[in-house]
């Protein structure tokens, strides 16, 4: 049996990393990250978050398809040949939304590189904690990294990608690229114990999917 792979996606101060957590823990999965999960992707999290805003987009896309790659194949992929589930801590769809949505480039092209980065592996399920703007705001506080202080118009538009791609999600039938597939959107305003409830419905529910 092959395991599934579930990302958990969102904005700063979503809840994503306290969810994933709790969620690989009631699945007995593997829990990782994004940038991370491995000692390059480490690395290569600390240059994109502590680094400098004269780092180009471009740049920016590149290290973290690069750190994508080194985790899909050192972590999830033999992970999910060994049967576990792996809950991770953003995947693609935070590449489009980031450094496609948030710094404009070319969809199409973070899509393609993601597609090449992965060699084609797509999330089972992506879990979107989407919560209100004003939520969103009070709970993300002082910029603690180099994304966090890009500015809430950057922000504004990682979010508007994030709810346009759940949106584009919910009208196709079928998974046609990586940010297209199985999408369950979650209200993330709520108590961790409430949302974590949520997130397991989400769970049950593309089980079932895949079981009819």
């Amino acid at each position: 049996m092959t395991g599934r792979l579930i990302a958990l996606e969102g904005g700063e101060g979503s809840g994503k990393s306290t969810q994933a957590r709790l969620l690989a823990e009631r699945l007995d999965a593997v829990l990782t990250r994004e940038p991370g999960g491995t000692r390059l992707g480490e690395e290569i999290r600390r240059l994109v978050l502590e680094g400098t805003d004269e780092m180009d987009s471009r740049t920016e896309a590149l290290l973290m398809a690069a750190a994508r790659a080194q985790h899909v194949s050192e972590v999830i992929r033999p992970a999910l040949e060994q049967g576990r589930h792996v809950v991770t801590d953003r995947f693609t769809p935070s590449s489009l939304a980031y450094q496609g949505f948030g710094r404009g480039l070319d969809a199409g092209e973070i899509a393609n590189l993601s597609r090449w980065a992965t060699g084609g592996l797509s999330a089972d399920l992506v879990v979107l904690l989407d919560v209100p703007d004003e939520i969103r705001r009070a709970r993300t506080g002082t910029p603690r990294d180099r994304l966090e202080a890009a500015g809430e118009e950057f922000h504004d538009r990682v979010i508007a990608g994030f709810r346009e791609m759940a949106a584009r999600a919910a009208r196709s039938s079928e998974a046609t690229s990586p940010e297209v597939g199985s999408w369950e959107v979650v209200d993330g305003s709520g108590s961790i114990d409430d949302v974590a409830q949520l997130v397991w419905q989400a769970w049950v529910r593309r089980e079932q999917r895949l079981a009819s």
